[in-house]
Protein backbone atom coordinates (compact mmCIF):
# COMPACT_ATOMS: atom_id res chain seq x y z
CA UNK A 1 0.00 0.00 0.00
CA UNK A 2 1.74 2.98 -1.07
CA UNK A 3 1.53 6.31 0.44
CA UNK A 4 -1.09 8.89 -1.51
CA UNK A 5 0.43 11.46 -3.30
CA UNK A 6 0.56 14.61 -1.25
CA UNK A 7 -0.80 13.33 1.94
CA UNK A 8 1.60 13.58 4.52
CA UNK A 9 3.38 10.41 6.05
CA UNK A 10 1.30 8.81 8.92
CA UNK A 11 3.85 9.39 12.48
CA UNK A 12 4.73 6.27 13.70
CA UNK A 13 6.36 5.75 17.31
CA UNK A 14 8.51 3.36 17.86
CA UNK A 15 9.14 2.53 21.90
CA UNK A 16 11.53 -0.35 22.55
CA UNK A 17 14.94 -1.08 24.02
CA UNK A 18 16.38 -2.98 21.63
CA UNK A 19 18.23 -0.85 19.25
CA UNK A 20 18.57 -3.42 17.09
CA UNK A 21 14.87 -3.79 16.91
CA UNK A 22 14.04 -0.16 16.70
CA UNK A 23 16.18 0.34 13.69
CA UNK A 24 14.92 -2.63 11.79
CA UNK A 25 11.28 -1.01 12.62
CA UNK A 26 12.48 2.51 11.90
CA UNK A 27 14.05 1.33 8.43
CA UNK A 28 11.09 -0.75 7.27
CA UNK A 29 7.78 1.18 8.46
CA UNK A 30 10.10 4.38 6.57
CA UNK A 31 10.48 2.27 3.56
CA UNK A 32 6.46 1.85 3.63
CA UNK A 33 5.53 5.64 3.98
CA UNK A 34 6.01 6.42 7.78
CA UNK A 35 7.31 9.21 9.49
CA UNK A 36 9.09 7.14 12.28
CA UNK A 37 9.56 8.64 15.44
CA UNK A 38 12.13 6.09 17.92
CA UNK A 39 12.46 5.99 21.68
CA UNK A 40 14.46 3.37 23.97
CA UNK A 41 12.67 3.86 26.99
CA UNK A 42 9.19 5.12 28.41
CA UNK A 43 11.23 8.83 29.36
CA UNK A 44 12.27 8.74 26.19
CA UNK A 45 8.67 8.64 24.47
CA UNK A 46 7.06 11.06 26.95
CA UNK A 47 9.52 13.79 26.08
CA UNK A 48 8.32 12.64 22.02
CA UNK A 49 4.99 12.66 23.07
CA UNK A 50 5.25 16.11 24.76
CA UNK A 51 6.10 17.87 21.05
CA UNK A 52 4.86 15.47 18.55
CA UNK A 53 1.51 13.33 18.70
CA UNK A 54 1.73 10.30 16.35
CA UNK A 55 -0.93 8.36 14.81
CA UNK A 56 0.31 5.29 16.39
CA UNK A 57 2.66 3.57 18.62
CA UNK A 58 4.22 0.42 18.71
CA UNK A 59 4.92 -0.18 22.56
CA UNK A 60 7.06 -2.63 23.96
CA UNK A 61 5.80 -4.46 27.58
CA UNK A 62 9.07 -5.37 29.01
CA UNK A 63 11.29 -2.51 29.07
CA UNK A 64 13.54 -1.58 32.09
CA UNK A 65 12.21 1.54 34.54
CA UNK A 66 8.91 2.35 33.45
CA UNK A 67 7.17 -0.65 31.91
CA UNK A 68 4.93 -0.40 28.77
CA UNK A 69 1.47 -0.97 30.50
CA UNK A 70 2.26 1.83 32.81
CA UNK A 71 2.98 3.94 29.65
CA UNK A 72 0.08 2.55 27.97
CA UNK A 73 -2.13 3.30 30.80
CA UNK A 74 -0.99 7.34 30.32
CA UNK A 75 -0.97 7.10 26.77
CA UNK A 76 -4.73 6.26 26.62
CA UNK A 77 -5.87 8.84 29.30
CA UNK A 78 -3.29 11.57 27.55
CA UNK A 79 -3.86 10.91 23.75
CA UNK A 80 -7.07 8.26 23.55
CA UNK A 81 -6.91 8.45 19.80
CA UNK A 82 -3.63 7.12 18.80
CA UNK A 83 -3.53 4.35 17.70
CA UNK A 84 -1.96 1.69 20.43
CA UNK A 85 0.22 -1.82 19.38
CA UNK A 86 1.61 -3.78 22.01
CA UNK A 87 4.61 -5.85 21.66
CA UNK A 88 5.06 -9.11 23.79
CA UNK A 89 7.21 -11.32 24.68
CA UNK A 90 5.20 -15.16 23.37
CA UNK A 91 3.58 -16.71 26.51
CA UNK A 92 3.11 -13.86 28.36
CA UNK A 93 -1.11 -13.74 28.19
CA UNK A 94 -1.50 -11.90 31.71
CA UNK A 95 0.38 -8.81 30.17
CA UNK A 96 -1.38 -9.23 27.07
CA UNK A 97 -4.89 -9.58 29.13
CA UNK A 98 -3.76 -6.48 30.82
CA UNK A 99 -2.80 -4.67 27.83
CA UNK A 100 -6.35 -5.16 26.27
CA UNK A 101 -7.77 -4.03 29.56
CA UNK A 102 -5.74 -0.72 29.37
CA UNK A 103 -6.84 -0.28 25.82
CA UNK A 104 -4.40 -1.45 23.25
CA UNK A 105 -6.16 -1.15 19.82
CA UNK A 106 -4.06 -4.78 18.68
CA UNK A 107 -0.86 -6.91 20.67
CA UNK A 108 1.88 -9.08 18.37
CA UNK A 109 3.92 -11.51 20.38
CA UNK A 110 7.70 -11.52 19.67
CA UNK A 111 9.26 -12.30 17.56
CA UNK A 112 6.48 -11.22 14.64
CA UNK A 113 6.52 -11.06 10.80
CA UNK A 114 7.25 -7.85 9.75
CA UNK A 115 4.43 -7.79 6.85
CA UNK A 116 2.02 -8.67 9.62
CA UNK A 117 2.74 -6.02 11.97
CA UNK A 118 2.36 -3.47 9.03
CA UNK A 119 -0.50 -4.89 8.16
CA UNK A 120 -2.15 -4.89 11.83
CA UNK A 121 -0.96 -1.32 12.19
CA UNK A 122 -2.71 0.12 8.94
CA UNK A 123 -5.53 -1.70 9.85
CA UNK A 124 -5.88 0.37 13.07
CA UNK A 125 -5.15 3.58 11.60
CA UNK A 126 -7.78 2.42 9.18
CA UNK A 127 -10.24 2.12 12.21
CA UNK A 128 -8.75 5.79 13.12
CA UNK A 129 -9.40 7.40 10.03
CA UNK A 130 -5.96 8.14 10.00
CA UNK A 131 -5.23 6.69 6.53
CA UNK A 132 -6.53 8.44 3.67
CA UNK A 133 -9.53 6.81 1.75
CA UNK A 134 -11.84 7.14 -1.28
CA UNK A 135 -14.39 10.04 -0.51
CA UNK A 136 -17.91 8.46 -0.43
CA UNK A 137 -20.27 8.50 -2.46
CA UNK A 138 -22.90 11.62 -1.41
CA UNK A 139 -25.47 10.65 0.24
CA UNK A 140 -28.70 12.03 1.29
CA UNK A 141 -28.39 13.83 4.63
CA UNK A 142 -29.70 11.97 8.21
CA UNK A 143 -31.20 13.42 11.27
CA UNK A 144 -28.54 13.86 13.92
CA UNK A 145 -30.28 11.89 16.00
CA UNK A 146 -30.42 8.97 13.24
CA UNK A 147 -26.20 9.10 14.19
CA UNK A 148 -26.75 8.92 17.87
CA UNK A 149 -27.51 5.64 19.75
CA UNK A 150 -27.82 5.64 23.78
CA UNK A 151 -25.70 3.42 25.45
CA UNK A 152 -26.58 3.77 29.15
CA UNK A 153 -25.22 6.55 30.70
CA UNK A 154 -24.10 7.17 27.32
CA UNK A 155 -24.42 8.23 23.81
CA UNK A 156 -22.13 6.43 20.77
CA UNK A 157 -22.08 8.63 17.57
CA UNK A 158 -21.80 6.77 14.71
CA UNK A 159 -20.39 8.81 12.37
CA UNK A 160 -17.81 11.55 14.14
CA UNK A 161 -16.86 7.77 16.16
CA UNK A 162 -17.21 9.36 19.80
CA UNK A 163 -18.84 8.00 23.04
CA UNK A 164 -20.32 11.28 25.18
CA UNK A 165 -21.69 11.28 28.41
CA UNK A 166 -24.70 12.80 29.39
CA UNK A 167 -23.21 16.03 29.72
CA UNK A 168 -21.51 16.19 26.42
CA UNK A 169 -18.09 15.42 27.53
CA UNK A 170 -16.70 12.87 25.74
CA UNK A 171 -16.03 9.38 27.32
CA UNK A 172 -12.30 7.49 25.92
CA UNK A 173 -12.85 4.67 24.26
CA UNK A 174 -10.69 2.18 21.70
CA UNK A 175 -11.23 1.87 18.09
CA UNK A 176 -11.58 -1.45 19.11
CA UNK A 177 -14.10 -0.64 21.11
CA UNK A 178 -15.97 1.93 19.00
CA UNK A 179 -16.31 -1.17 16.64
CA UNK A 180 -18.17 -3.00 19.02
CA UNK A 181 -20.34 -1.00 20.32
CA UNK A 182 -21.32 0.39 16.62
CA UNK A 183 -21.65 -4.22 16.49
CA UNK A 184 -24.21 -4.23 19.01
CA UNK A 185 -25.88 -1.02 17.68
CA UNK A 186 -26.36 -2.45 14.62
CA UNK A 187 -27.93 -5.64 16.34
CA UNK A 188 -30.24 -4.04 19.36
CA UNK A 189 -32.35 -7.02 20.86
CA UNK A 190 -30.61 -9.47 19.24
CA UNK A 191 -28.04 -11.52 20.98
CA UNK A 192 -24.50 -12.27 19.63
CA UNK A 193 -22.50 -15.32 20.49
CA UNK A 194 -18.70 -15.03 20.95
CA UNK A 195 -18.51 -16.49 17.50
CA UNK A 196 -20.54 -13.98 15.83
CA UNK A 197 -18.78 -11.62 17.46
CA UNK A 198 -15.07 -12.59 16.47
CA UNK A 199 -16.56 -13.14 12.88
CA UNK A 200 -16.88 -9.54 12.84
CA UNK A 201 -14.12 -8.70 14.51
CA UNK A 202 -12.02 -10.62 12.25
CA UNK A 203 -13.37 -8.64 9.54
CA UNK A 204 -12.41 -5.51 11.22
CA UNK A 205 -8.61 -6.92 11.31
CA UNK A 206 -9.45 -7.39 15.54
CA UNK A 207 -6.65 -10.24 17.36
CA UNK A 208 -9.22 -11.82 19.39
CA UNK A 209 -9.85 -14.15 21.32
CA UNK A 210 -13.03 -15.52 23.88
CA UNK A 211 -11.38 -14.11 26.83
CA UNK A 212 -10.44 -10.29 25.06
CA UNK A 213 -14.37 -10.25 23.76
CA UNK A 214 -15.43 -10.29 27.79
CA UNK A 215 -12.46 -7.96 28.93
CA UNK A 216 -13.77 -5.28 26.12
CA UNK A 217 -17.16 -6.14 27.53
CA UNK A 218 -16.26 -5.66 31.03
CA UNK A 219 -14.63 -2.46 30.09
CA UNK A 220 -17.32 -0.90 28.18
CA UNK A 221 -19.40 -1.57 31.51
CA UNK A 222 -17.86 0.15 33.46
CA UNK A 223 -18.40 3.27 30.63
CA UNK A 224 -21.64 3.39 30.14
CA UNK A 225 -23.46 1.62 32.83
CA UNK A 226 -25.05 2.95 35.68
CA UNK A 227 -24.38 -0.16 37.94
CA UNK A 228 -21.53 -2.29 36.14
CA UNK A 229 -22.01 -4.87 38.19
CA UNK A 230 -25.71 -5.21 37.45
CA UNK A 231 -25.61 -4.61 33.93
CA UNK A 232 -28.75 -3.18 31.67
CA UNK A 233 -27.63 -2.16 28.58
CA UNK A 234 -24.75 -5.08 27.66
CA UNK A 235 -26.56 -7.88 28.78
CA UNK A 236 -25.20 -11.47 29.38
CA UNK A 237 -27.65 -14.10 28.01
CA UNK A 238 -26.29 -17.28 29.95
CA UNK A 239 -24.88 -19.98 27.26
CA UNK A 240 -25.13 -17.51 24.35
CA UNK A 241 -23.33 -14.27 24.60
CA UNK A 242 -24.53 -10.68 25.25
CA UNK A 243 -26.78 -8.49 23.88
CA UNK A 244 -27.56 -4.84 23.58
CA UNK A 245 -30.60 -3.31 25.21
CA UNK A 246 -31.41 -0.10 23.94
CA UNK A 247 -33.53 2.02 26.29
CA UNK A 248 -37.72 1.76 26.23
CA UNK A 249 -39.38 4.25 24.05
CA UNK A 250 -41.53 6.88 25.99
Amino acid sequence: MGQVEGAAKPVLLVVDDEPELRALLGEYFGRHGFDVQMAEDAARARAILATTVPQAVLLDINMPGENGLSLARWLREAHPRVGLLMLTTAGESVDRIVGLELGADDYLPKPFEMRELLARTRAVLRRLDHVAAPAPAPAAPMPAAAHRVAFGRCALDLEQRRLTAADGTEVEISAAEFDLLALFARHPNRPLNRDQIMEQAHNRGWDVFDRSIDLRIMRLRRKIETNPDKPEVLKTVRNVGYVYVPPASP
